[in-house]
């Protein structure tokens, strides 16, 4: 089973869609929508099985793959905002909550620069609590 990445995308209505890029080495197309995030993985999974049936039903060859939902820096923004404020994630990326709330909304669009120095300071975080022994 092959491994595809799969883009998860904030529209501007506030929805989410998810697509493949064109050169996937998959042999069908599949979107999926939702008001959520998670909404639109559900819809990806039941476009996946049902177009796999699909195939089956006309003895078509299916290639079966594993799809690793990835956001780019806009829609992560947008999605997670409401857990991880701006003010928080300029403090673990030195990146300003203005410029933070600019990706956020499509005003702006961060520089790789920008978007290496946020991915580093979040993953230097996800370290350190993954590190924290609750009592």
């Amino acid at each position: 089973m092959i491994q595809v990445k799969a883009y998860v995308a904030r529209e501007k209505d506030g929805t989410y869609s998810i697509f493949v890029d064109d050169d996937a080495p998959i042999n069908y197309g599949l979107i999926g929508e939702g008001k959520t995030v998670q909404e639109a993985i559900d819809e990806w999974n039941n476009v996946y099985k049902g177009m796999k049936q699909s195939y089956a039903n006309k003895g078509i060859p299916f290639v079966e793959a594993q799809f690793r939902f990835v956001y780019d820096l806009p829609s992560f923004l947008a999605y997670y905002g409401s857990i991880i404020t701006f003010k928080g994630l300029s403090k673990l990326t030195g990146v300003s909550a203005a410029q933070l709330s600019q990706y956020a909304t499509g005003y702006r669009n961060p520089s790789p620069k920008t978007t290496t120095k946020i991915k580093e300071g979040l993953q230097v975080f996800v370290n350190e609590l993954s590190q924290i022994p609750l009592v």
